[in-house]
């Protein structure tokens, strides 16, 4: 791409004095003359480059510029290789080394590393590479997806892909709704890129920020065994309950949906007594006695 290799010139001219056109050309993969026009098109942003010919000529940055040559320093450059680490993760065409060829950047020992992958790592990737395709030429697509109330074929125009809550995510007009919704990508199957194009519709900004989709409507208060003390304060942290004079944990969050809650209550088993609110209660006691009478005629 363009912008890349612009960004790849720029950045090996401010790491090093002169550099001649075809060693350039040789860097990048591409013709000469294309580097001559990438030369124009960084002088015409505001670049003050100097070209010099002869023996011991070449490209360079002009004295005056020199005073800030470092325009990112190695730690802005390691952050950056890093997260396009993580994106490639998801990727089916790595960047990573290719971009650090562009910063002129050593390979070194990872310190940080993140994976963006989850457990369906091949379909993840067939997914995003496929809505990806579907954003950009703004073709539709059509899905089966699953949910609590069911599973229903889709169509829809994507919009944009979103990794949140250590999940991914689509952002779409649903043409089955007639409204923008999120789907959960690992919910989301069966995926078929159209030929029918679309005209994008302006994503309304409380669509697009995913944390004012979900109202908390559900409080529960519960106490916890301190066997589990681990799992608070692993997915919520250690301010998320205080310690009773019993030795148990007070427990009290805000959840968005009554399903998410029940099954995460559920997963604590006896470890946990559930003070409200009182429907939860009752579908619990209703789980043990089904439970009970499952085992029971075993």
């Amino acid at each position: 791409m363009k912008l890349d290799r612009l960004l790849g010139i720029l950045i090996t001219l401010l790491r090093q004095d002169k550099i001649t056109a075809p060693v350039l050309a040789e860097k990048f993969e591409v013709s000469r003359r294309t580097i001559n026009r990438d030369i124009e098109a960084l002088c015409l942003a505001g670049i003050p480059l100097v070209t010099e010919q002869g023996r011991g000529g070449g490209i360079s940055i002009a004295p005056g510029y020199k005073l800030e040559k470092e325009l990112l320093t190695e730690e802005e450059l390691q952050a950056i290789l890093i997260g396009v680490r993580g994106v490639d993760s998801i990727l089916k065409q790595p960047k990573g080394p290719v971009l650090a060829d562009k910063l002129s950047q050593r390979e070194t020992e990872e310190q940080v590393l993140i994976d963006l992958a989850s457990f369906y790592k091949d379909s993840l990737t067939e997914k995003i590479s496929l809505l990806r395709d579907a954003i950009s030429r703004r073709l539709a697509v059509s899905f089966r997806y699953y949910s609590e109330k069911g599973e229903e074929l889709r169509q829809a125009e994507p919009c944009r892909i979103a990794y949140q809550w250590n999940a991914w995510y689509l952002i779409a007009w649903c043409r089955t709704k007639k409204e923008f919704r999120t789907f959960k990508l690992a919910r989301l199957w069966d995926l078929t890129l159209s030929e029918e194009h679309f005209v994008p519709k302006p994503l309304p900004a409380e669509k697009a920020d995913m944390n004012s989709l979900w109202e908390e409507n559900y409080r529960l208060v519960a106490v916890f065994d301190p066997s589990v003390k681990y799992r608070l304060v692993e997915e919520y942290g250690p301010d998320s309950f205080t310690l009773r004079e019993d030795g148990r944990l007070s427990f009290t969050r805000d959840f968005t949906f009554y399903g998410a809650m029940l099954s995460w209550i559920s997963s604590f088993g006896a470890q946990v007594q559930v003070l409200q609110p009182e429907s939860l209660r009752e579908d619990l006691l209703r789980q043990a006695k089904l439970l009970l009478s499952y085992y029971e005629e075993t």
